[in-house]
């Protein structure tokens, strides 16, 4: 791909916001969306002259909708309204988000319904090409006028008032280690000046759903993924286990077919094929059936893959739309007030992945119980040949129940919840930005679940030693084994834990699984 992403406000897909994020690649706008942006904004022009009416542009915000501004005063209503609304608080936001952000809202205004200046976006694309990110607070948004406190945040740096740091990669492990600068000092050392905000410029800036919808697409993104190194580590305990291949036969889940169900049933076969575990004791295996966290693992993981699906369709949707008030079409010369900034698709979106990403980690943290468990395994006590003098994997079985319970709490929905602000004016709010955020959770600790469940099952499988997995599943077990040792005594398991938690984090252990199996 080359290093440039042409905006139109339609094309983006989560594969190219990745593509974005990891290759930092510039920004420029088509010129189809320039000049429809200019249209937008000549009738917002025209309808300043004509001393129309118009929510925002010439009145206040939210319950003072019905107070009337002078045209002197325009300009000062804008910049009011970014000083007044960034009010967030709690810690500071991850660069990566608010680079997200900052494309998402960039996308969203160059469909050209916004009314704002080609002027005021060029600083926009300017502070995305050198890299120059806004320093946000994670704290404040009820998710309905969308994510007026972190959006209000970015606008501040654009009118030179706000905070600023010099990233170049926002991936980084010091990405949040990096400098703090006034907004002002930030912008000049690029050549770069604050902008001063026009009619309609305050509101078409904060006016959207980006901060809530940078969280929905990464965690999308991983989820994508999660959800094929979630079956390549049922895999691997099910290899440890030595359990039967049975339930993932084709002509049973044709029978319910759902396709997640079918397309995990299919991996789990691809992954194990050729297994001289399973081989070893395919004619003596007395077991009619095993237990659910491995004979349902089609029904479980499938589920979470087609919420998954579901949700990604919604976060495809949502990055290419406009969610502005109130919205322009200059092809009608007509400003329509609504409510497209409305979080409640991203909220219950996000609140249904919480869910689904939960219950990976609840079937997983199962699975490795059955692993250290010597009564449920056939393999020796949490794993550790001379149990008593060592504790083996005991105690990685409690972290894993601590992070599974602690999901539980999280998968609570967000969404379910309605505060009314604004005098009521905004009697209905999503919440969308805390599902949001607590679905970033869950999805870190499902990461580090699974990590736990892959080291156990390596531990596990050289207990089986001289026998050999399937291709897959031998594929990851060689990847975990190049940075990880069978542990014989009891050593600090944190630190073999974290290094397959990077395996997972960066792809290595999926790209290696995938260069012999192509799993779905």
């Amino acid at each position: 791909m080359a290093n440039k992403l042409i905006i139109n406000g339609t094309s983006l897909t989560i594969e190219l916001v990745e593509e974005y994020l990891n290759s930092n690649l510039k920004v420029e706008l088509s010129e189809k969306s320039k000049a429809k942006i200019q249209e937008s904004r000549d009738l917002i022009e025209k309808w300043i002259k004509e001393d129309q009416v118009i929510y925002g542009v010439t009145t206040g915000f939210g319950e003072f909708a019905n107070v009337k501004i002078s045209s002197e005063d325009i300009k000062k209503l804008q910049e009011n309204l970014i000083l007044s609304h960034a009010v967030g608080c709690g810690e500071q936001m991850h660069p990566r988000f608010v680079k997200i952000m900052m494309l998402l809202r960039l996308n969203a205004l160059s469909r050209g319904n916004s009314g704002i200046r080609l002027k005021t976006l060029d600083l926009l694309i300017n502070m995305i090409n050198n890299n120059i990110i806004p320093v946000l607070p994670m704290q404040g948004s009820v998710g309905s006028s969308g994510d007026l406190v972190q959006l209000a945040h970015l606008v501040m740096a654009m009118i030179g008032k706000g905070r600023v740091q010099i990233i170049e990669n926002v991936n980084a492990e010091n990405a949040m280690a990096a400098e703090i600068l006034p907004a002002e000092e930030g912008l000049r050392k690029f050549g770069l000046s604050p902008i001063v905000l026009e009619a309609k410029e305050g509101l078409a800036l904060i006016n959207g759903t980006q901060m809530m919808t940078s969280f929905a697409w990464y965690i999308t993104a991983r989820a994508n993924k999660l959800i094929k190194l979630a079956d390549i580590s049922a895999a691997l305990t099910h290899e440890a286990l030595r359990a039967t291949d049975k339930a993932y036969d084709k002509k049973l889940h044709a029978l319910r077919p759902y396709p997640g169900q079918i397309a995990t049933a299919e991996n789990m076969l691809k992954l194990i094929a050729g297994s001289e575990i399973r081989k070893s004791h395919l004619e003596n295996d007395k077991r009619v059936q095993d237990a659910y966290s491995l004979r349902c693992i089609p029904q479980i993981h499938g589920a979470s893959r087609d919420a998954i699906d579901y949700v990604t369709s919604r976060v495809q949707i949502e990055i290419n739309s406009v969610n502005d008030n109130p919205v322009i079409f200059p092809e009608t010369g007509e400003h329509i007030e609504g409510g497209n900034f409305h979080g409640q698709p991203m909220a219950l979106a996000m609140d249904f992945m919480g869910i689904a990403l939960s219950e990976l980690a609840n079937v997983s943290e199962r699975r490795i119980e059955r692993m250290v468990n010597g009564a449920l395994s056939g393999l020796p006590r949490f794993l550790t040949p001379n149990g008593g003098l060592n504790s083996g994997f005991m105690i990685a079985q409690y972290t894993a129940a601590s992070l599974v319970s602690e999901n539980k709490v999280l998968a609570h929905p967000a969404s379910v919840d309605s505060i009314p602000t604004s005098a009521n004016q905004e009697d209905h709010n999503s919440m969308g930005s805390i599902a949001a955020q607590k679905c970033f959770k869950i999805m870190q600790n499902l990461e580090n679940v699974l990590s736990i469940e892959m080291t156990t099952a390596c531990q596990a499988l050289d207990f089986l030693k001289p026998l050999k997995c399937g291709k897959g599943t031998d594929a990851a077990y060689k990847e975990i084994r190049k940075v990880t040792d069978w542990i014989e005594e009891d050593k600090f398991l944190y630190n073999e834990i974290q290094k397959v938690l990077t395996l997972i984090k960066d792809d290595t252990i999926l790209n290696a699984v995938q260069r012999e199996v192509e799993i779905a």
